[in-house]
């Protein structure tokens, strides 16, 4: 299990629209480092050491679970986007956006490219007054100080006034889901996806035990002959491991991560049994579905069928080499018909045929942000 870190960071603009910077910079370092706690009121300021216009400045309260250098990295990243370019010279000078790392945790870091607790946060109001705002009482790691003593000792006299408006901050999945099914056709990516997210939010994760299933090599060999005691072994063991690893964790505070949910049983049931068999398992399948927790958030990954089959062949399975298209095709349009008549779960479809979210950054962030803002 990865270990999760408080850390605190001043952000100061005076360029262009000046309360805009700041809440992109916060929706960014949202999606790119990690939860927003806390966000302290903004204040106006004026520049310091350097004769410029009047600054936007507040704090923010992080938690993370990148290391001090990937993070320093990260936030660097955050400033370039956003449009600051850096340059050596020495001096103060105007900024679209400013990031510093006041604090990381209680320790106590000197590197060539790092140094916590930030050196000069000490004599800064623009920096001690929104720090004072969010974590009064938080110790300064050398000082052994609490914020708001260390405010009462500072000497800076510039002057600073509050603004009335204020930013929003961004809610983390943690905290608006208890529970995210990920779905989609053979070969989407919904187990990569969930052991992903699983990684990056620390959250418990429920995976299919497909691999197990001694029926599935031989239906694809014989569909006719295996596909009913393939679709309820399927079903015994999904609404098996769902009722037993979800009654394992509090839903009320652990985040979840599966990459299926027990609908997907009826979906390829649907097509691959005949209308007497369909009959009889449809019965089993309501008596369980009944019991089954629901998840907060159902998202299914839809890829073409050209994709799925370039998924399919480039993880290698043998036994699933020879699934034809026509047989995703049908998948699919049971998802389909699924997502369009489905009442009572909440569901977000999004297309991974362009993306590749597992080798590229870009993708997987874009996909946590589609999650995150539905």
């Amino acid at each position: 299990m990865k270990i999760q870190r408080i850390i605190y960071v001043s952000m100061g603009t005076n360029q262009g629209d000046k309360l805009d910077n700041l809440q992109k910079t916060i929706d960014l370092i949202a999606n790119e480092v990690g939860a927003i706690l806390k966000i302290a009121p903004v204040y106006k300021t004026p520049s310091w050491g350097f004769d410029g216009d009047d600054f936007y400045n507040t704090c923010i309260q992080i938690s993370t679970y990148q290391a001090p250098e990937k993070l320093l990295n990260s936030l660097l990243a955050i400033e370039k986007k956003i449009g600051r370019v850096r340059n050596d010279q020495p001096e103060y000078q105007n900024r679209i956006i400013d990031l510093d790392l006041l604090l990381f945790d209680d320790e106590i870091i000197f590197s060539k490219t790092l140094t916590v607790p930030h050196p000069k946060m000490l004599s800064r109001k623009f920096v001690l007054v929104p720090l004072n705002d969010i974590a009064p009482t938080l110790l300064h790691p050398i000082e052994k100080m609490k914020i708001e003593h260390c405010l009462q000792h500072c000497e800076d006299p510039l002057q600073i006034e509050r603004i009335a408006e204020e930013l929003v901050r961004p809610i983390p999945l943690s905290e608006k889901y208890n529970y995210i099914a990920i779905e989609g056709n053979i070969g989407a990516g919904k187990t990569s996806l969930a052991k992903m997210m699983s990684d990056e939010f620390n959250a418990k994760v429920v995976l299919e035990r497909f691999a197990d299933n001694p029926f599935l090599p031989k239906f694809y060999e014989d569909k006719e002959r295996y596909a009913f005691p393939l679709e309820m072994s399927f079903l015994a063991d999904r609404y098996q491991q769902l009722s037993d690893d979800l009654a394992q964790f509090d839903l009320f505070k652990n985040f979840i991560v599966s990459d299926y949910y027990i609908f997907k049983s009826l979906i390829f049931a649907q097509v691959t049994l005949s209308k007497d068999e369909y009959l009889l398992y449809r019965k089993m399948f309501d008596l369980m579905y009944k019991e089954i927790t629901k998840p907060d958030l159902y998202v299914y990954l839809y890829q073409n069928t050209d994709r799925l089959l370039e998924n399919i062949q480039k993880r290698g399975r043998e036994y699933e080499q020879n699934i034809e298209k026509e047989y995703l095709k049908s998948i699919q349009d049971g998802y389909s018909n699924f997502i369009k008549t489905e009442q009572d779960l909440t569901i977000l479809t999004i297309d991974v045929s362009e993306l590749d979210f597992v080798d590229n950054k870009s993708d997987y962030t874009e996909i946590i942000r589609q999650i995150s803002s539905h």
